[in-house]
């Protein structure tokens, strides 16, 4: 076996769930959206309870998702939770105002006393855009400008900072302050070179979202990031590298697959007739679910080997979060996997990897 000393920061992998908030599941279009929502909080409370790591919330501004406001989601949870962590998984920054986005998750960190993240992006849906009155043509350059003032409101109490699209901040105090302080803010990012680059020159963790094709893929972009941080002298310690995938968890892989594969071809199929892909066959997502593919779905000990092998191939990961909400699958289910998750693939996952650090 490769040496751990090779493989980063492989020992300390956290493991975590995301969930886009679905509105519904593959089995009815009837129950309430304020019982999903509720749903939502219960495998929240059933991940902290079992062990994981992390909870991210996503957003989005669709009919089919209830997370347009994911910070008012987290602040429920952070009131019946303990130990787990908060994030978004993606907050849209380029469409949001920077200083209401810190307000927001400052005081999801008070709640929680210290549990709060936030991961950024410029997102891969769009809705958000018009809905808010900002042009997709600036899409890039929004999204630079905020994550500048997103960085400085984390830095500085009063703000001095001007800028294209927000009127200036000329020494206003921004509250509440957080927790932590640092407040950790990723940087979640997709397949492009120029954003890899930009999260390691400004030495913030990277969340990579990696959703299909060969995970292995992505190891020259993460290079890149590595790279730009060691050239900004940033700490290797400040530089983590995080794995968001589809992902799901049963007691048989043959289980774990039927159970998916349904609610998530699904999902993929509609995305691609906006975005030109093809419709997902059974046989192109076995395929996925093979050894060098992205899709984490199997049994417990699967799972362990298929997290191992992604790090191995990545140099090293810090986090990994089982996106599994996107198959519509039902809220049993979804617990069910969380409980897995807890009490089967963390403890295995850990034993592993103290085995390969002696």
């Amino acid at each position: 076996m490769t040496p751990v000393a090779e493989w980063g920061q492989m020992s300390l992998i956290e493991i975590g769930v995301d969930s886009f908030a679905a509105a519904f599941d593959e089995a009815s279009l009837a129950v309430s959206a304020p019982d999903r929502l509720q749903n939502l909080v219960e495998q929240i409370v059933r991940a902290d309870q079992v062990g994981l790591d992390v909870f991210g919330i996503g957003e989005h501004h669709r009919r089919e998702m209830l997370d347009s406001a994911p910070a008012v989601i987290l602040g429920a949870a952070a009131a019946r939770t303990e130990k787990i962590r908060l994030t978004s998984a993606v907050t849209v920054l380029s469409s949001a105002d920077p200083v209401r986005v810190f307000q927001n998750f400052a005081t999801v960190d008070l709640l929680s006393r210290g549990r709060a993240e936030m991961v950024v992006g410029r997102g891969s849906s769009i809705e958000s855009f018009p809905l808010f009155g900002f042009r997709l043509e600036d899409y890039d350059s929004l999204f630079a400008e905020k994550l500048e003032l997103l960085l400085k409101i984390r830095d500085n109490e009063h703000v001095y900072w001007s800028g294209k699209y927000r009127p200036p901040l000329t020494g206003q105090g921004v509250y509440p302050r957080p927790v932590q302080n640092p407040l950790p803010i990723w940087l979640g990012v997709g397949g492009t070179p120029r954003s890899f680059a930009r999260a390691g020159a400004l030495g913030l963790p990277l969340m990579v979202a990696i959703i299909g094709g060969e995970t292995r893929r992505f190891r020259p972009l993460i290079d890149l990031y590595r790279e730009a941080g060691n050239r900004a002298r940033h700490s290797p310690d400040q530089l983590k590298v995080g794995l968001h995938s589809p992902g799901y968890v049963a007691a048989t892989t043959q289980e774990a697959a039927d159970d998916f594969f349904p609610g998530f071809a699904r999902a993929v199929t509609e995305v691609g007739k906006e975005r030109g892909w093809p419709a997902l066959t059974r046989a192109d997502f076995d395929a996925q679910r093979g050894p060098q593919g992205a899709l984490i779905i199997g049994d417990p000990d699967e799972v362990v080997e298929k997290i191992i092998r992604h790090s191995k191939a990545l140099g090293g990961i810090s986090r990994v979060t089982f996106q599994m909400n996107a198959a519509s699958l039902p809220h049993a289910k979804i617990v069910r996997a969380i409980e897995l998750l807890g009490k089967r693939v963390a403890p295995a996952l850990r034993k592993e990897l103290e085995a390969y650090a002696k």
